[in-house]
């Protein structure tokens, strides 16, 4: 009696593109749901801000109108020249949405450091952040603005400005977020 050789190629294809397909299903479920949060970088054309001055920013819920959201307002270690005793955002005026102040967080390489105070002036269009100790230079760091009313709709400019412990007070501006809320 003599036996065939079967080969095993074809059923070890079989298997593999079963799992590989299996993998994609299995993560693609994951992936809807799971918020991902939205990171906002990239090429921006015609921005009016010049080169280098764009800051990134992600959204943790997609930047959907007139919901709720969380900004991460990025400040990379390279912009952080000194070190920074108050953080100011300006903002548009035709920006409708809501900041809770009492939801702000300033992150230093990755740890939430403690603050002072925040005043969100409405009649100004700006937030001021007062961190309880100066935020070193050379850091990485964060504004966690938790709690967000998106406005309507469209494009916002956010600047980004700072204050030096001890300096005059004049504010030196690191800086523009450009924030994208979807319609």
């Amino acid at each position: 009696m003599q036996f065939q050789k079967t080969s095993r190629r074809p059923i070890v294809q079989t298997l593999l593109k079963t799992a590989l397909l299996t993998g994609c299903i299995a993560f693609g479920a994951t992936a809807l749901r799971t918020p991902v949060a939205v990171a906002q970088s990239g090429l921006t054309i015609f921005s009016g801000i010049k080169s280098g001055e764009e800051l990134s920013y992600s959204l943790d819920f997609g930047g959907q109108p007139n919901q709720t959201d969380r900004y991460y307002l990025k400040i990379k270690k390279a912009k952080m020249q000194l070190a920074v005793s108050k953080f100011v955002i300006t903002y548009p005026d035709y920006f409708d949405g809501q900041f809770n102040p009492k939801d702000i967080e300033i992150q230093v390489n990755g740890k939430s450091v403690a603050i002072n105070e925040v005043n969100w002036d409405k009649d100004n269009y700006r937030l001021e952040i007062y961190p309880e100790e100066a935020v070193p230079a050379k850091k990485d760091v964060e504004l966690v603005l938790s709690d967000v009313t998106n406005p309507d709709g469209g494009m916002y400019y956010f600047n980004c400005y700072t204050q030096s412990p001890g300096d005059v007070p004049i504010l030196r501006k690191l800086g523009t977020w450009i924030i994208s809320i979807s319609r």
